[in-house]
């Protein structure tokens, strides 16, 4: 079986990209080949990896990536989800031969402001809404298949 090729893109592939692969990886499995990029390659959010891993995933080990060195390579997806407000997702290259593009806008954790704990909760609920949108992608695409 082939595998369903899924990008993930935001701004500095430092939270919410990261986020949506570690899900789809761990709840679609095998099924799927997961990357996630940004506009530009930042660092990790340390508040991402601290929530991840209260749901139990691991993402510290995890690299940035730049979207415009994967176009470069001329990966080719079958999805290309964007999950950064629609102004940004503009600003996402288009991929040659991607089957369909798709905008998920969750807020920037960095633009979270507030003590370390009310941050915390605010890249909850992103998290939260993140991985009920993968699963619900999931499900639309077991639907199709």
């Amino acid at each position: 079986m082939n595998k369903i090729k899924v990008l993930f893109l935001c701004i500095h592939n430092s939270a919410r990209s990261q986020i949506a692969e570690a899900y789809l990886k761990n709840i679609g499995g095998e099924a799927y080949h997961v990357e996630s990029a940004g506009l530009e390659a930042g660092k990790l959010n340390p508040l991402a990896i601290e929530v991840m891993k209260e749901d139990g995933v691991e993402i510290s080990g995890n690299s940035t990536n730049d979207v415009f060195d994967f176009l470069k390579q001329g990966k080719i997806y079958n999805y290309v989800i964007t999950v950064c407000d629609e102004a940004n997702a503009a600003r996402c290259p288009i991929f040659p031969g991607a089957n369909k593009k798709i905008s998920w806008s969750f807020p920037d954790p960095s633009s979270f402001a507030g003590t370390h704990e009310e941050k915390l909760m605010l890249i909850r609920e992103v998290r939260d809404k993140i991985k009920s949108a993968v699963q619900n992608f999931i499900l639309e695409i077991k639907m199709k298949g």
